[in-house]
C-alpha cells in the first residue's frame, strides 16, 4: 500500500478535527475585505475571452484530510497566475496549533513547527483572494479545492466561494488521446511534464499550470477558442 492509499485509509477513520485556530483575535478588516472581493468577482465573466487573453490562476491546496465538514482544514495554498507570457506565484502555509496526521506529514513534509510560524488562516485567505481577483481559477480534480475553499470562507468570513473554477479534467475529456486520463501524474507523464516535489502545494500548482497550457494548446488545434466552446461541447456530450 503506497503512502497516499494509507493516508486515505487512516483519515477515513478519523472523526471531526478542530476548525482553524485563531492567531490572536479575528481581524474584522480581513473579514470585510474578503466579502468585498467576493462581491467584485461576481461582476466578471471570462467565458468568451480567447484562451490567450484569459486571465487564469492555477492553484492547489494541501489539507489535513478529505472532509472539511468533519473538521479537516487547509494546510497550505500554492498558486500560479498566468497573464500572457508573465507568471506570478503565491504560496503560504496556514497557522495551526495541531500536529498534522502522520500520513500527511509523510506525504507533504509539513510539520507542526512550520504551521505554528505561519500566518493566520484569515490573513492567508484574504491575501489569496487579492491574488486571484479578476481571474478564472483552475485546479486538477477541482471539487477538492472547491469544497475546502467554500467551507473555509464560510467558516472565517461567512461568505461563499463564488469564483469560476475550471477542472483540468474538463479539458482532457475533449482531447481524444487523453479522454480516459484522470490522475495528474498520468496526464503529466503523457504530456512530458516533469513531476517534481509532488504534494507540495506550489509545486503541484506549477505542474498543473503546465498541464493547463499544454491542454489549451491541443484544444486550440481542435478549433476550440474559449471557455464557452468548452462548456458547450461538454453539455452536448452529457446529452
Amino acid at each position: 500500500m503506497n503512502v497516499v492509499d494509507r493516508w486515505k485509509r487512516q483519515l477515513g477513520a478519523l472523526t471531526g478535527r478542530a476548525a482553524y485556530d485563531a492567531k490572536g483575535s479575528r481581524d474584522a478588516a480581513a473579514v470585510a475585505y474578503a466579502r468585498r472581493m467576493q462581491r467584485s468577482q461576481k461582476e466578471r465573466d471570462h467565458l468568451t475571452l480567447p484562451f490567450h487573453q484569459l486571465p487564469v490562476v492555477v492553484f492547489d491546496i494541501e489539507t489535513t484530510g478529505f472532509s472539511p465538514r468533519k473538521g479537516d482544514t487547509i494546510l497550505s495554498i500554492g498558486a500560479v497566475k498566468l497573464s500572457g507570457e508573465k507568471k506570478e506565484e503565491f504560496y503560504s502555509l496556514l497557522y495551526s496549533e495541531n500536529d498534522p496526521p502522520l500520513v500527511v506529514k509523510e506525504l507533504t513534509g509539513i510539520s507542526r513547527e512550520e504551521l505554528i510560524e505561519a500566518p493566520a488562516a484569515e490573513n492567508v485567505l484574504t491575501d489569496f483572494l487579492s491574488f486571484i481577483q479578476g481571474h478564472t481559477l483552475v485546479a486538477h480534480h477541482a471539487s477538492h479545492e472547491k469544497a475546502f475553499m467554500n467551507h473555509s470562507l464560510w467558516s472565517l468570513f461567512r461568505t461563499r466561494f463564488d469564483y469560476r473554477l475550471l477542472d483540468t479534467t474538463f479539458l482532457t475529456r475533449l482531447i481524444p488521446s487523453m479522454q480516459h486520463m484522470q490522475a495528474l501524474d498520468d496526464c503529466c507523464n503523457f504530456l512530458n511534464i516533469a513531476l517534481e516535489e509532488r504534494h507540495h502545494a506550489l509545486a503541484d500548482a506549477r505542474i498543473t499550470s503546465e498541464l493547463w497550457l499544454k491542454c489549451v494548446g491541443l484544444l486550440e488545434q481542435q478549433g476550440y477558442v474559449n471557455l464557452k466552446d468548452i462548456y458547450a461541447e461538454l453539455a452536448k456530450q452529457r446529452h
